[in-house]
């Protein structure tokens, strides 16, 4: 299991569609991301992150694995193929211009 730990830019919990969120993988360089939308399905919260905020990009699907209180949030990108498309197709419905390939 490969997880990220990340900052939100702005220290609060809620984040807007083009707050930048800064990853830390334990001995690699920083990554940021934009958020580009957040969603929760059956008690998990998962956010779409990509590497541009506007156009074609890269993104990735990630499951909030923190604590409750916690102020860094553990992430871990989700590759159950079932999983990743149940949520995949939720962030499609709510993001008219986003499609996955």
């Amino acid at each position: 299991m490969r997880t990220v730990r990340a900052n939100p830019g702005n220290g609060e919990q809620n984040m807007t569609k083009t707050e930048k969120i800064t990853f830390s993988l334990e001995g690699e360089e920083e990554q940021s991301f934009y958020v580009l939308e957040q969603t929760r399905i059956g008690g998990a919260n998962y956010i779409l992150v990509a590497d541009c905020e506007d156009g074609d990009g890269e993104a990735m699907i990630l499951k909030d694995l923190s604590a409750d209180g916690e102020t860094e949030g553990v992430y871990m990108p989700v590759e159950d193929e079932e999983e990743l498309a149940a949520v995949a197709g939720v962030f499609e419905s709510m993001l008219d211009d986003v499609e996955f390939s």
